[in-house]
């Protein structure tokens, strides 16, 4: 819990106080008396609980990972110095295609899943420029690799997150593969698994044929990609039918004439009169001489090309869509590995067919697209010039080749995306979510509306949590699907290819009658979609989970509601039928100089240490905590020199205002000195605001500009009257003491290492630990104050220094008059000041005058002639 500030008998300040080495002082210190430990004994009702994005351990943290997760950690101080325990855990993203990728390119492995395990393997010092070249290993050797440079990388993440200055406790750590994860992801999926919602089937799904795997929808990104529209006849299979131009055929435009072989019907729209009258008849397709009908579906788009486009199985999502609606067969003859099946497919009847199909058997599509250019020019069926178009292209976002769709069997999890009351509940969800900013929902909404099929959550990769289901095999040695082996929850997490099902013995392993090991993994958003449950210890840790979950805060991009947040709802809703936080606070992406999104995939991010060294954690936080909720902020290096020139100032201001000796529960009742305070307090309620609001930005931008008045108005103003005696001079001092524990305070969440040291210099404990501000005990102390105070004596005082800077003199050069004319009001308040306003200016004497408009006059003193 926070505790109240408590003044140490007397100040102790350096001789000359700096930034250097703040962070290895403070961070050793918070680490050796727990300072940002959480109290499990706390009752829910006073546990704050964050689920901190686990990022992705594969390679380094770069400044856009800097940016957001200052921004969770701005929120956890404040809500800690509030009063409530932040269950504020840090985890690792450690599986999944981004850390296999690294381990292969980093020793120059890859995974066999076939080889058998070496117990002395070791990787080799030099590893091969080349993919191809790479070492093969057994799937455990493999693991054991993965776990081996993710430990290290984890170890390196800690230490940048505690040279940044995140107030984790890091006794609370997980990792998206350790045995608490793995048994959270394996006992969540037997449970979906029982109530329907996980189920397996052999279906068309996307591929990336560079690491062997389906890529769900969420994982998509559209790159434009140089194509071609080849216009096609296809020839009407009734000789006396006529298409929309007379001819015995009709017309289609495809990029892909390459998949003519696997076309399985041509379609147009239902109210396409064109075609209305050759809806239920066929055609045949050119070169392989395959029948097939001419179908009518509203997906199908006039406009486009001819208005008729074939069918393939498959070419595109719309397809699959297409095949699956119209009930159509399944001509699949793309593999795994991207490239046509070698054995010509069973539906084509002639000689010239399978001629035609052998001449780009076993080709991939760029290939293979060549050679049915040229059947098709031969057979006289390819129109006019092929026409060259750029157009969007689906990738996996992390692959570099077109993805390929192809029959396969996959586990999938019911999203909403084919099951209408599941969809209205998952986007009535996000109505028990407050949203910051608010308009980030529409986002959400937006994307579970738009869903077209359920959750693809199996993956062909090694580094991951094992499906943890067996299948039995017949007596053939046919796997049986329909009804999957499950262990006991007892007894998670498995592993299927190593660990027997109940009932069966290690003998009977692939061998008929016997039982084989699911050979998939989960999707990394798979585990992390349970990262409340991992971190709130939903399988071993009731007590913990009672306090924590539902969890107060998921901070997160942006650009991962589609994927890290919808399913993280998906499994929540299926377990607990709630929303699983109460707040979902959005980062914006940080742009490079060219206002492209900084990323690892886009080579153009910047690793974060170098900034830290040069303008301390302190100036990086700052420019982080700048950055609007929910908006991209350009990376600005001249932004961590403002806060880096901020800290120093805290250091500097602090150490001259601690000089005076005051004392911040002390009497205040100097007018300036109220007025002050007083507006100190509105400041305090405007930061408390923006931060209940999750709005650090604002919180920062208002405590900015006042601290800079503080020191450049305020502190000018009363700081000849501190250094005298007497009641004035403690009215003085005693408002510094109290704006600087206040200030100190509000700074706190921004500038962790620069406060804990000026705090510590006249303060017990932590300043993360003390209590956060409140506006109604600053009004109370303030008493009776002018409002007109504090605005009419900044005015008088910039006016000041500005007729001194014009005359090109000092600051302390003396002034002779200075006549202000302003209303009787704003006067009446000059009166009030008018000492602290002749000391602070060297004003011999200080005129007032009535009028209609503010104006200052003022009148250097003559400079003595040092010769007369």
């Amino acid at each position: 819990m926070s505790t109240a500030p408590t003044p140490r008998s007397a100040p102790d300040t350096p001789e000359k106080p700096g930034l250097e080495g703040l962070e290895g002082k403070w961070g050793a210190a918070w680490a050796e008396q727990g300072t940002y430990r959480f109290d499990r004994a706390a009752e829910r009702a006073d546990v704050f609980s964050i689920d901190t994005p686990p990022p992705t351990v594969s390679g380094s943290l770069h400044v856009g990972h800097v940016f957001s997760y200052t921004h969770t950690d701005t929120i956890a101080r404040f809500w800690r110095m509030r009063g409530k325990q932040v269950f504020y855990p840090m985890g690792w993203d450690d599986n999944g295609v981004p850390t296999e990728r690294r381990v292969e390119n980093y020793y120059g492995v890859r995974c066999d899943a076939t080889l058998p395990y070496e117990p002395a393997f070791t990787p080799p010092e030099q590893p091969a420029s080349k993919r191809q070249d790479f070492v093969a290993v057994s799937r455990r050797n493999f693991i054991e690799l993965c776990e081996q440079l993710t430990g290290e990388d984890e170890q390196v993440f800690q230490d940048m997150w505690t040279h940044l200055g995140l107030s984790v406790d890091w006794s609370t750590m997980y990792t998206t593969i350790g045995g608490t994860a793995r048994r959270t992801s394996q006992r969540a999926f037997l449970r979906n698994l029982a109530r329907g919602e996980a189920y397996s089937a052999e279906a068309p799904c996307l591929w990336d044929v560079t690491f062997q795997m389906a890529v769900s929808q969420a994982e998509l990104e559209d790159q434009d990609r140089p194509g071609a529209y080849h216009d096609i006849t296809f020839p009407l299979s009734d000789p006396s039918a006529s298409g929309p131009t007379g001819e015995p055929h009709l017309m289609v435009s495809t990029t892909r004439p390459e998949l003519l072989v696997s076309c399985v019907a041509v379609v147009a729209h239902p109210d396409d009169e064109r075609y209305q009258p050759l809806f239920g008849t066929t055609v045949t397709t050119p070169v392989f001489g395959v029948e097939v009908p001419i179908v009518a579906h509203h997906l199908a788009d006039p406009e486009k090309g001819t208005g008729a486009a074939m069918i393939c199985t498959f070419g595109d999502t719309t397809d699959v869509t297409w095949w699956r609606e119209l009930n159509l067969p399944a001509r699949a003859v793309i593999g795994r590995d991207g490239r046509f099946q070698t054995d010509a497919p069973r539906w084509l009847a002639t000689d010239a067919a399978v001629d035609a199909y052998a001449r780009f058997a076993g080709k991939a599509a760029n290939g293979a697209r060549a050679v049915m250019v040229e059947l098709l020019t031969e057979s006289g069926n390819l129109i006019g010039e092929v026409r060259p178009i750029m157009h969007p292209v689906k990738f996996y976002e992390k692959g570099d080749k077109p993805l390929e769709i192809v029959q396969s069997r996959q586990w999938y999890i019911r999203n909403g995306g084919r099951d209408l009351d599941l969809r209205e509940r998952l986007v009535a969800r996000g109505d028990e979510l407050t949203w910051h900013p608010s308009y980030m929902q529409a986002r959400y909404s937006d994307w579970v509306n738009g869903l077209n099929g359920d959750w693809l959550v199996s993956r062909q990769r090694y580094f991951g949590v094992p499906i943890p289901v067996w299948h039995r095999l017949d007596g053939d040695g046919n796997p049986s699907y329909d009804d999957p082996l499950v262990p006991d929850e007892a007894s998670l997490p498995i592993d299927p290819q190593t660990d027997c099902p109940p009932g069966f013995e290690e003998s009977q392993r692939n061998q008929p009658n016997g039982f084989m090991g699911d050979p998939d993994i989960m999707d990394t958003w798979a585990t992390s979609s349970l990262t409340p449950q991992i971190a709130c210890g939903w399988v071993d840790d009731d007590d913990l989970f009672t306090r924590t979950f539902p969890m107060d805060l998921r901070p997160q991009g942006h650009d991962i509601i589609r994927t890290w947040l919808f399913s993280t709802m998906v499994r929540a809703n299926a377990e607990h039928d709630v929303a699983p936080w109460s707040n979902a606070a959005m980062s914006g992406w940080i742009l490079d100089p060219d206002r492209k999104k900084m990323s690892k995939s886009k080579g153009n991010v910047v690793t974060p240490m170098g900034l830290l060294e040069q303008y301390g954690s302190d100036g990086v936080r700052y420019w982080a905590a700048s950055g609007r909720p929910g908006t991209d902020t350009a990376f600005d290096e001249k932004e961590m020199k403002v806060g880096r020139r901020l800290a120093i100032k805290l250091l500097n201001a602090s150490k001259f205002a601690l000089s005076f000796g005051g004392d911040p529960d002390g009497e205040v009742h100097q007018p300036i000195d109220s007025a002050m305070l007083a507006d100190l307090a509105a400041l305090v309620d405007d930061a408390t605001k923006a931060f209940e609001g999750f709005d650090y930005a604002r919180a920062l931008e208002r405590t900015e500009a006042f601290f800079w008045w503080f020191c450049d108005d305020y502190l000018e103003l009363v700081k000849v009257r501190a250094y005298d005696e007497g009641g004035p001079a403690e009215s003085a001092a005693n408002a510094l003491a109290r704006a600087l524990s206040t200030l100190q305070r509000l700074l706190a969440p921004f500038l962790p290492f620069a406060t804990e040291e000026v705090w510590s210099w006249w303060m017990e404990g932590s300043v993360h630990q003390s209590s956060w501000p409140r506006g109604d005990e600053l009004r109370s102390a303030a008493g009776d104050w002018n409002p007109y105070i504090m605005g009419v004596a900044s005015d008088v005082l910039r006016e000041i220094r500005r007729a001194k800077s014009e005359a090109k003199v000092g600051m302390r050069a003396e002034i002779e008059t200075t006549t202000v004319t302003d209303s009787t009001e704003r006067l009446a308040a000059l009166e009030m000041v008018a000492t602290d306003i002749r000391e602070a200016g060297k004003v011999a004497e200080l005129v007032m005058e009535p009028g209609d408009e503010f104006a200052v006059v003022t009148v250097l003193a003559p400079v003595a002639d040092p010769g007369a």
